[in-house]
């Protein structure tokens, strides 16, 4: 039986002119564009014009030429494919420039940044009203996300469980942490609050799910893509339908419009950047340490504390400090990590080279 199915287009998987532009020349080598749904650390799976999902792998170049683990493709990312090989193995052969990029510092005491989705225009950060509610945490997605250039949601999970006047107020509190972020409270097991969300997910849209374990996520997941499942999908065998869960990071095209990107419980939100993240997203701080009497205030006991002074005029919140103060010192732990990185790595290319060179010897005195 033919499926009445109508295959995603490029534009309906997200393309625009400016990826058009860039693959040009990879028209003329025969290479196809797709767009990357999931990765499976060993190969990834690609979505084509047509919506056909294909296992593909990374070729040696594309390996070789990435500086740092973010630089690879990840979920989201527009490749160009060569498709019909040696072997039929699909290669990645070059990967597009990311219009945008949601990433954070690697898990652990890593120094890298790893990427959560690439391309993206919506993150919907999913929270509660309870003991997930955390405004530390909630700044350093705001800061993640601004620095993507994606719109930031949150979604106030599981109002059910909470009283409507706890809801509202940490929905207050977002909104002042965050004036543009737009502000959702749900129960998403209850279906209140559910419908705005939807709005969300239109044609060429990318929309990431971010947020901790246990609040709800992949029951909002299944909720926004309803009945209507993915072009590829695993069906339940008694209901005829397909159900998600979320066991890696992965992008699913939605047949009503839009794609979404669902990812594993987040930890940890950790920067992986530099100072310069810290000063955008604190920028009010920043104002008022240049006001500090001295120019190393310590922001302690230190006289002419322009920051402490504001919190005993009860201009800012003793947790906004305290917030900022833990940032910074983060930033200056990373950057001490990434000198020992390059360290590494510069000590690793020396011996790599001096192997390489002790074999040109050799080979000279075999002749």
């Amino acid at each position: 039986m033919t499926s009445s199915i109508k295959p995603p287009t490029l534009e309906e998987l997200g393309w625009n002119e400016t990826f058009e532009k860039e693959f040009a020349p990879y028209y003329a080598k025969g290479w196809k564009p797709a767009r990357l749904i999931r990765d499976n650390r060993i190969n990834y799976g690609a979505i084509l014009a047509d919506g056909e999902e294909l296992q593909v792998s990374m070729s040696g170049k594309v390996y070789h030429d990435a500086e740092t683990d973010a630089d690879l493709p990840a979920v989201g990312d527009w490749v160009a494919l060569q498709v019909g090989g040696s072997n039929d193995e699909v290669l990645i052969q070059a990967r597009l420039q990311r219009q945008s990029c949601l990433s954070r510092r690697a898990p652990g005491q890593s120094a890298e940044e790893q990427v959560i989705a690439a391309n993206v225009q919506v993150v919907m950060v999913v929270t509660d009203s309870g003991p997930d509610f955390n405004l530390r945490r909630m700044e350093r997605y705001f800061t993640i996300i601004g620095r993507s250039g994606a719109r930031p949601v949150v979604i106030l999970n599981k109002s059910d469980l909470f009283p409507a006047q706890q809801s509202e107020e940490c929905a207050r509190l977002v909104q002042e942490l965050h004036p543009g972020a737009e502000i959702h409270i749900t129960s998403v097991e209850k279906k209140k609050g559910i419908k705005p969300l939807r709005d969300y997910l239109k044609p060429g849209v990318t929309v990431a799910l971010v947020g901790s374990s246990g609040v709800g996520k992949s029951t909002l997941a299944n909720h926004l893509l309803g009945d209507e499942w993915q072009w590829t999908n695993e069906v339940n065998a008694s209901t005829g339908k397909g159900k998600h869960t979320t066991a890696a990071r992965e992008l699913i095209p939605i047949l009503r419009g839009g794609l979404l990107v669902d990812n594993p419980g987040i930890k940890e939100v950790q920067m992986w950047t530099n100072e310069t993240i810290l000063r955008e997203s604190f920028s009010d701080m920043d104002m008022l340490v240049s006001k500090c009497r001295y120019a190393d205030c310590k922001h302690g006991t230190d006289a002419g504390c322009a920051l402490r002074e504001a919190i005993l005029n009860g201009d800012i919140p003793v947790s906004r400090l305290e917030g900022y103060l833990k940032l910074d010192q983060e930033i200056e732990n990373l950057r001490s990590r990434q000198k020992k990185r390059k360290l590494i790595v510069v000590k690793r290319e020396r011996r790599k080279q001096h192997q390489r060179d002790e074999g040109d010897e050799y080979e000279q005195e075999s002749r």
